[in-house]
């Protein structure tokens, strides 16, 4: 075991005493694991605030297992709180953070496995970055999904409704008692933000990447089956580590990440799966590119949409929604059925079998079943889990929908035959803008504003943007542009959920202007935004070369993004662009500055 370099031989008599001191360790523990149980527990984040009881259950059924677990915790950003100000600048480059020290830890301390306990958008690819890195057992269990909120008249919400209603207050069509009866509902429990959000986003690819158990994307926080999830993880773990494996990237192979993408392409998941991936990728030496993913987008159908994205008439569906429908297993049972070969169906996971064996397994479907009601609360909730006052009485409301007959399980998730789309809810386009790629939650996207063409109104920060958008300067018609605000020109890559929700959010603009920005986006946004524009301004790439009134050329089925200007013209403009100054010149953004590389790499970090 690596663990023996730490506690064997009488020579580590010293490290044996430390050992001791920590209280968890004891002399009949030689010829047992040592397991990592790395948590991200931090108040302020609702989906990491229960993580410490959660960490404390783990570590025990892991000793229970038959190993001796250690936690630790790695930081975290709330990138809602982040969001519209400086803060939101830490948060990418907080997942290089997370992954540098879950490494710096398992490698000081000779860990021979490791169980990751993410649920927040960095911390999970973070995490399985130092996965790769690091190559030894590893599992991953997530701290689950929050519960839908209700409004006081039974609405139902989520954060995106609340950044919503920022917009809507502003322009006339909501009372200020309104907001804060969203305020109040939007995030009722702990758990990551309800719907398909990164963090869910994440959560589900890990389950197709094959590096967590079935469930683990989309049982409720709150759930007392949750409980069981997290015990199984324990014992498998433990399992792992005494059999060697399978390591990540014995998991993590080429055929995983087309098998985590094609599942992003059929649930719509969040863009900011493909910068994550593409990183994830990067560190488990498999070359998985822009390119790979959109001839993966042109073959897999889009069959579930979540909040963000509405279904037919408007209808918006949540992760407690999508469980009930069977979960992500029922998802890729479904691509499995209607779409066979697509899926690579030998893939190894962390249970030992196949994606296929998993699939059959665990998708209800397959058993003849409509309906599962495991993973979503009862009246009684976890005694891991936490909620506020404004929490729904009960539970997941779903339940109370499941049993009017309101709730039809094949309409969230559906057939191949009776897909929404025929192509993936994500789709990268190219042009003259966007030489690298682009990235566009196709799913979001109203099918009025699938091509869409206009004036560029320019905005050189976030910031600008707000400002701009809620001071009436955005018309409808309009292209909004924001730029310098890639990784390297933010730095950072901001996300956009603040400026898309005022776009989305105000009825004059929501179906009549696109937005377009070398950052990223919110898994919370939808609307016509497209992001990650590559190469970024910082870099001299043509968005940092358009100007007021360039007319913008936007063809979503074709994967086109233009401005009608000539090779010549952005030549002239060219010799005149010069790169701006780094925004920070010292601190930790000021090194990420002169390291990070472009969105269209992962924006993962080189050095010489």
């Amino acid at each position: 075991m690596r663990s023996d370099l730490i506690k064997r031989g009488v020579e580590r008599a010293p490290h044996r005493s430390l050992l001791k001191g920590t209280g968890n360790y004891r002399d009949e523990d030689l010829d047992k694991p040592f397991i990592a149980v790395v948590n991200s527990y931090v108040d302020i984040i609702p989906g990491h605030a229960h993580l410490d009881s959660v960490g404390y259950f783990i570590k025990d059924a892991v000793r229970e297992a038959g190993g001796v677990p250690f936690i630790f915790n790695t930081i975290g950003v709330d990138d809602g709180i982040a969001m519209g100000h400086l803060g939101m600048k830490f948060s990418l480059p907080s997942r290089e953070l997370i992954a540098d020290s879950v490494e710096t830890m398992i490698e000081a301390h000779r860990f021979d496995a490791m169980i990751c306990i993410p649920n927040c958008d960095k911390i999970v690819p973070g995490m399985l970055m130092a996965a790769a890195r690091c190559n030894i057992p590893t599992l991953f269990v997530s701290g689950g999904p929050m519960e839908a909120g209700r409004t006081s008249d039974g609405t139902k919400v989520d954060l995106i409704s609340a950044f919503y209603a920022v917009s809507q207050y502003t322009s006339g069509a909501m009372t200020e008692k309104q907001v804060a009866d969203i305020e109040n509902s939007a995030c009722p429990t702990c758990g990551s933000c309800s719907g398909m959000f990164t963090a869910n986003s994440m959560n589900c690819l890990c389950e197709a990447l094959g590096m967590a158990l079935p469930g683990n994307g989309t049982i409720l926080a709150t759930s007392e089956d949750r409980k069981k999830l997290y015990a199984a993880a324990a014992e498998r773990i433990v399992e792992l580590a005494k059999a060697g494996g399978p390591v990540p990237r014995e998991i993590m192979t080429r055929a995983a990440f087309d098998n985590a993408m094609i599942l992003d392409m059929a649930m719509g998941g969040s863009t900011n799966t493909v910068l994550h991936i593409l990183a994830i990728a990067h560190e488990a030496g498999v070359k998985f590119t822009m390119a790979d993913i959109d001839a993966l987008s042109r073959k897999t159908p889009n069959i579930c949409r979540l909040a963000p994205s509405s279904g037919d008439n408007g209808r918006m569906y949540h992760m407690e929604d999508c469980h009930a429908s069977g979960g992500i297993m029922t998802i890729l049972g479904e691509i499995m059925r209607g779409k066979p070969g697509l899926l690579n169906t030998e893939a190894i996971t962390v249970t030992g079998k196949t994606l296929g064996e998993n699939i059959k397994e665990n998708d209800i479907r397959v058993r003849g079943e409509k309906i599962r009601l495991d993973g979503i609360s009862t009246a009684a909730r976890s005694s891991l889990s936490r909620h506020t006052m404004y929490a729904n009485k009960g539970g997941a409301a779903v339940l109370a929908v499941i049993e009017e007959n309101a709730f039809d399980p094949y309409d969230c998730i559906r057939t191949v035959e009776k897909a929404y789309t025929p192509e993936g809810g994500l789709s990268v386009l190219y042009g003259n803008i966007a030489q690298e790629g682009a990235i566009v939650k196709t799913a979001g996207v109203d099918k009025e504003m699938l091509r869409h063409t206009g004036p560029a109104i320019i905005f050189e920060s976030q910031e600008e943007a707000c400002e701009g958008i809620l001071a009436g300067k955005v018309k409808p018609g309009m292209v909004v542009v924001i730029r310098y605000e890639g990784p390297k020109g933010g730095p950072g890559m901001q996300e956009m959920l603040a400026p898309t929700s005022y776009i989305k959010g105000n009825p004059a603009l929501a179906k009549t202007v696109a937005l377009i920005t070398d950052g990223r986006f919110s898994g919370g946004t939808a609307g016509a935004c497209i992001g990650h524009v590559s190469p970024e301004a910082a870099r001299g790439g043509a968005i940092a070369l358009l100007r007021d009134g360039d007319i913008i050329e936007i063809d979503i089925p074709a994967r086109t993004l233009n401005v009608k200007l000539s090779e010549a013209e952005l030549a002239e403009r060219r010799k005149t662009w010069k790169a701006p100054e780094p925004r920070y010149k010292t601190g930790y953004l000021a090194k990420y500055t002169s390291m990070a590389t472009s969105a269209a790499t992962g924006a993962v970090l080189k050095w010489d």
